[in-house]
């Protein structure tokens, strides 16, 4: 699971530590945060918003493309099609913002043929 803090949070811990002259230990302990986290947060305190690059296991051109041609595909089809994870496919859909729900026209369609 991963937990963001704010930076004021990051700040405190490290006025605390130094005021009470506490080991990284002791300040994940008194904390109940990671010591990988705190060493992390030592050498750059701000939160990370933003990646430093594009995606590129996944053309998304091609993706956007894939999804108008066969709307109604699984994410594991689109998976297995561009040779990725699922969650590779999960996320990219994401950046597309495209949702992954079944298109309710289609469905709404088939319901009604039944009777």
């Amino acid at each position: 699971m991963h937990v963001s803090y704010s930076l004021d949070f990051r700040k405190h811990i490290f006025k605390i530590k130094a005021k009470d002259s506490l080991t990284f230990r002791q300040t994940s302990e008194r904390f109940s945060v990671p010591i990988r986290t705190l060493f992390q947060w030592k050498n750059r305190i701000e939160p990370k918003l933003h990646r430093n690059k594009p995606a590129t296991k996944i053309n998304m051109e091609a993706l956007q493309k894939h999804v108008e041609d066969y709307p109604d595909s699984y994410q594991r089809e689109r998976a297995e099609y561009f040779g990725v994870s699922q969650s590779c496919i999960i996320y990219a859909l994401r950046r597309l913002r495209i949702s992954n729900k079944n298109n309710i026209v289609s469905s709404q369609s088939k319901h009604s043929k039944k009777k």
